[in-house]
């Protein structure tokens, strides 16, 4: 299967079990309508579908997995709805749409990225009695993800980005700010994947070094699309980081370092996977995907 043609198809699943897990029927329906109009909102789905590509990696099926990875994704929409917040970065647009807080209002809002994020772990918890894993597994995964978004993961690096806008700070910090506020949950997703697949000790190792390559490198090309995208492309204005003086790795090393320190990123993480051969290959298309993205 080309890889365009396996992200199409996994994004499809996603989004399907996604709307399974929020149908309109179900109440309050306020705040329904706001976690759907969030977390159904054309995503690109990366951090499921990569969560599913470890799967695929050891064969595993994906049933298994989905939960989990549907899971991720509904924390990764309450860290937009949170992060596009007038107290936070205060953005009018999201994917091309209006951000939740401008159309439901900042209680709402606030409130539905809490329900996301409380849901997650509930769905977690519940495919893990269903599919009968052991305690110590399902303790894994989950201590896994909630480290990636918690203090040593998202919040801890979102609340270093903010206390670092309109102040110079240096590179390891801005590193910290982008391994944790991005790459955590990237690491999580990976690892997670992999925990589930009955990886050996070596496999998580490999694997945890090729997230952490691949959470950061993320993160770059976020900076430089904010110089060089477009809202056509972003689904958002460009610009935006560097308007509340924010620290990026353009801003602080420059754009032709700071795509020099992606390549060796994305080098680094293809290297972590030769020993899978094509086992890995959309493991191996990730890092092409992520490398060069518009959006």
């Amino acid at each position: 299967m080309e890889f365009d043609e396996y992200l199409r198809t996994r994004r499809e699943i996603v989004e399907e079990e996604l709307n399974n897990y929020f149908p309109e029927t179900l109440f309050p329906e306020t705040l329904v309508k706001s976690i759907r109009y969030s977390l159904l909102n054309s995503g690109k789905r990366i951090r499921p579908i990569l969560m599913l590509a470890v799967a695929d990696m050891f064969g595993t099926p994906y049933q298994t997995i989905l939960p989990f990875a549907c899971a991720v994704e509904m924390i990764h929409t309450y860290t937009l709805i949170h992060d596009d917040l007038p107290a936070m970065d205060n953005d009018d647009y999201r994917r091309g749409k209006l951000t939740n807080h401008k159309v439901f209002g900042d209680a709402i809002a606030i409130l539905a990225g809490d329900a996301l994020l409380t849901e997650a772990f509930r769905i977690m918890s519940e495919a893990a009695l269903k599919n009968k894993f052991s305690s110590k597994k399902t303790l894994e995964v989950i201590y896994e993800i909630s480290s990636g978004c918690g203090i040593n993961g998202v919040v801890g690096g979102q609340v270093m980005d903010i206390l670092s806008e309109n102040k110079t700070i240096d590179l390891p910090t801005l590193q910290y700010i982008h391994t944790h506020k991005t790459g955590a949950l990237i690491v999580a997703v990976v690892r997670a994947g992999a925990i589930l697949s009955f990886a050996t000790k070596r496999d998580l190792q490999r694997l945890t070094e090729y997230g952490k390559c691949l959470g950061l490198a993320f993160q770059i090309q976020d900076d430089i699309l904010d110089v060089e995208g477009s809202f056509e492309k972003l689904g958002k204005k460009p610009g935006v980081d560097s308007a509340k003086k924010k620290n990026t790795y353009p801003s602080l090393v420059g754009m032709k370092e700071s795509k020099e320190m992606l390549a060796q990123l994305m080098d680094k993480a293809y290297k972590v996977l030769l020993p899978y051969d094509e086992k890995a290959k959309y493991l191996r298309n990730f890092i092409f995907y992520l490398q060069n993205r518009q959006s």
